[in-house]
């Protein structure tokens, strides 16, 4: 059986998002859950590395964080306004179905 990705949704997402993947049976936490609100992004980070969560995000700085060559088991970007909760839930489904954690780990995936 194939290792499932696991995510952990930044602040700034909807928790619509963390709603419709529970209803598909996706392991996701929020930021609010896991008490990191208003926290820095590489706190996201360090809390969702070791777990192997991806962050979900709207938030440019965890691209920069990439590009400096931080660590992550992932990143899935969208911009805040590009796409609807409905397209954003699609396309992460998408991803849960054809990827494995290991294909994610230090990868940025744009929505």
């Amino acid at each position: 059986m194939p290792l499932v990705l696991k995510s952990h949704l930044d602040e700034h997402v909807s928790p619509a998002i963390a709603t419709g993947l529970r209803r598909r049976a996706i392991d996701v936490t929020t930021t609010r859950e896991v008490g990191l609100q208003g926290a820095d992004d590489i706190d996201h980070i360090a809390f969702a590395l070791p777990a192997g969560r991806l962050i979900v995000t709207h938030d440019e700085g965890y691209l920069v964080l990439h590009a400096q060559g931080v660590r992550h088991a992932g990143i899935v970007y969208c911009h805040q306004h590009a796409r609807t909760i409905g397209q954003i839930l699609g396309a992460l489904v998408l991803l849960w179905q054809v990827l494995e954690p290991r294909e994610m780990a230090n990868r940025v995936e744009y929505l």
